[in-house]
């Protein structure tokens, strides 16, 4: 058996432990915590914009009846 075969099968095995609610969550704090400070307070900030954003869009909805209900 050589190398690759054996990387294949640890991705492979991974991507199984990922395929839970609780392994895909172990990995996403695996991925953030590689992550330089920097970047992580870049990626809030995204997120947190992204969030207002769509915040105002379904206020926006709402108060024209658009939201379906």
């Amino acid at each position: 058996m050589n190398p690759s075969d054996e990387s294949e099968k640890d991705g492979a095995a991974a991507a199984w432990r990922a395929a839970t609610w609780e392994g895909a969550t172990r990995e996403a704090m695996r991925r953030w915590a590689r992550l330089p400070l920097e970047r992580i307070i870049a990626a809030q900030e995204e997120m947190w914009e992204l969030a207002r954003a769509l915040g105002e869009t379904r206020e926006w909805t709402e108060i024209r009846g658009l939201d379906g209900a």
